[in-house]
């Protein structure tokens, strides 16, 4: 009795149970006409074995019903995912939507298309080719399987332009391409920015940098190109904070410390030399200058200061052709860095524009460049760069009288040279002047050059000119101040007659006449 109770009980329960699954699933009235069914086959099968048997058939098709259902659900989330470019999160929902059901095409296709924009190509075109297999002969899906494939072909050829140094064709395969098909390519992105840094376009190198990290706010790489970006529009201090970062998050990041140490070392340097040119310490200061240019001779925005120190320094030193060449190094400072200078004047935090350090900068370097061809004795370069910078700084009185004092010099040397006519030096006294004198007027007299008689006239009264002048003790310190004696002096367009009229009169008396001949009729030489 106990037995037939239990399975009387398994007879009303088992139907019962079964009804009520079927109802969570499928609603009231499909569940009560399975479960009319289910009764019918308990009165010839048993309610037992009857109900497991449609609980097992019918809990499979359950299943499987639910799975396609959740794989459309995961396709349609995808699909509002790539809409709104959150690709990694779509490949996230496409491949739960593929293990739900494995011949779903359109997840396969949508997958393909999220790995594609994240360039991810080899996934992508197996995906494309999973969904040809199962929809053969889809022109828009062939098409896109090509555009894999280009895309693919020309992050390569990017990578191989940017290895050659062909940074501007890279830059077309990257811009034209790549991230036409491929606009989520962080890898693209990346080489992109290191290909604008190469080209030296440092502001687009930090907007699209810029771009990377409000996406990523923590990517190394973008850190370090940005802070390379600022590094070269010596705008240090950002560099430095790009740098940090990084380090932080990665402290034996090998590029990031090279480029942090790097900078550090320049900045030491740099401040060395300048503490020392302070000081007065120049010779120190010159090397100090000189190792810290070595550092980095592409860092052109800062070692133009670096250069123009030099230069200074080398004026001081009165070493005129080393410092000319200094200051020529920033004069000659290459016109695109100028220009992204201009560019990124709103990006960069140094007082560039609103101080017009460029400006000054350049007409120190004229300034200077002029001082040290003075002491080159290059007369008309030295007064062609003070004009210039008296141009670029008219109310700068340092400038102007360097440049009066070149200008002088200029006049100076395009007058006859006394000294240098009678071979003496500037400080020879008032008798090896006469000596010098009385020696050149015998060898050049007319009288003794018969042959060459004009050239010896025209020697022989530049030779009297000169000593008119530094035979006077008043004209010769006249002479050597630099003002104009032109005036009843000889040293004019008519210049000086020691044959006559006029200025000192020198008879010429030689007794016995010169060796190896004489002047006939002799004269008398007397001073």
């Amino acid at each position: 009795m106990v037995v037939r109770i239990r399975r009387s009980a398994a007879t009303a329960v088992l139907p019962l149970l079964f009804f009520h699954l079927l109802s969570a699933f499928h609603g009231p009235v499909f569940s009560a006409q399975v479960f009319w069914f289910c009764g019918c086959c308990c009165r010839s099968l048993g309610a037992a074995n009857c109900c497991a048997s449609m609980f097992v058939t019918w809990g499979a098709h359950i299943y499987e019903d639910s799975q396609t259902g959740n794989a459309l659900d995961l396709l349609k989330r995808a699909s509002e995912m790539i809409k709104v470019k959150r690709h990694r999160e779509a490949v996230g929902l496409l491949n739960a939507a593929i293990e739900a059901d494995p011949n779903l095409s359109e997840a396969y296709q949508q997958r393909a298309t999220a790995f594609l924009h994240l360039c991810r190509f080899e996934d992508s075109g197996k995906d494309y080719k999973k969904f040809l297999e199962l929809k053969p002969g889809t022109s828009s899906v062939e098409k896109d399987l090509s555009k894999s494939l280009q895309a693919q072909d020309a992050l390569n050829s990017a990578y191989s332009h940017f290895d050659s140094g062909d940074h501007s064709k890279a830059l077309d395969y990257i811009n034209k391409i790549v991230l036409v098909y491929s606009s989520g390519c962080l890898e693209a992105k990346i080489l992109k920015v290191k290909l604008l840094l190469a080209l030296k376009d440092y502001s687009s190198v930090i907007s699209e940098s810029g771009f990377i990290l409000k996406e990523d706010e923590d990517n190394l790489e973008a850190l370090l190109v940005r802070g390379r970006a600022y590094y070269y529009l010596s705008d240090h201090d950002v560099a430095l904070r790009h740098y940090q970062k990084g380090l932080r998050l990665d402290p034996e990041h090998s590029e990031l410390k090279k480029a942090y140490f790097g900078l550090k070392n320049l900045l030491k340097k740099a401040k060395s030399a300048e503490d020392n040119a302070a000081k007065g310490k120049l010779r120190v200061a010159v090397e100090d200058f000189k190792a810290a240019l070595a550092l980095d001779p592409n860092h052109t925005a800062h070692n133009v200061h670096l250069h123009l120190g030099l230069c200074k320094v080398l004026v001081k030193l009165g070493r005129g052709k080393d410092a000319i060449d200094s200051c020529t190094e920033v004069l000659n400072i290459d016109e695109e860095l100028v220009e992204a200078l201009v560019q990124c004047k709103d990006h960069i935090h140094v007082e560039y524009y609103s101080t017009g350090i460029p400006h000054a900068m350049f007409v120190r370097a004229d300034w200077q460049r002029g001082e040290a061809k003075l002491l080159t004795e290059d007369w008309d370069g030295a007064v062609e760069d003070l004009k210039i910078a008296a141009q670029k700084s008219p109310q700068d009185m340092n400038i102007r009288e360097a440049l009066m004092r070149a200008e002088k010099s200029l006049k100076l040397s395009k007058r006859k040279d006394w000294y240098k006519i009678l071979g003496v030096s500037k400080t020879a006294s008032i008798a090896e002047i006469k000596r010098a004198y009385k020696k050149l007027a015998l060898q050049w007299h007319p009288d003794k050059n018969v042959d060459n008689r004009e050239e010896a006239e025209a020697k022989f009264r530049e030779i009297a000119a000169a000593y008119e002048v530094l035979g006077d003790e008043d004209k010769r310190v006249r002479y050597d101040r630099g003002e104009d004696l032109d005036e009843g002096t000889g040293m004019g367009g008519g210049g000086f007659n020691p044959f006559g009229g006029g200025g000192q009169q020198f008879t010429f008396h030689f007794e016995g006449g010169f060796p190896g001949g004489g002047f006939p009729g002799g004269f008398g030489f007397n001073f």
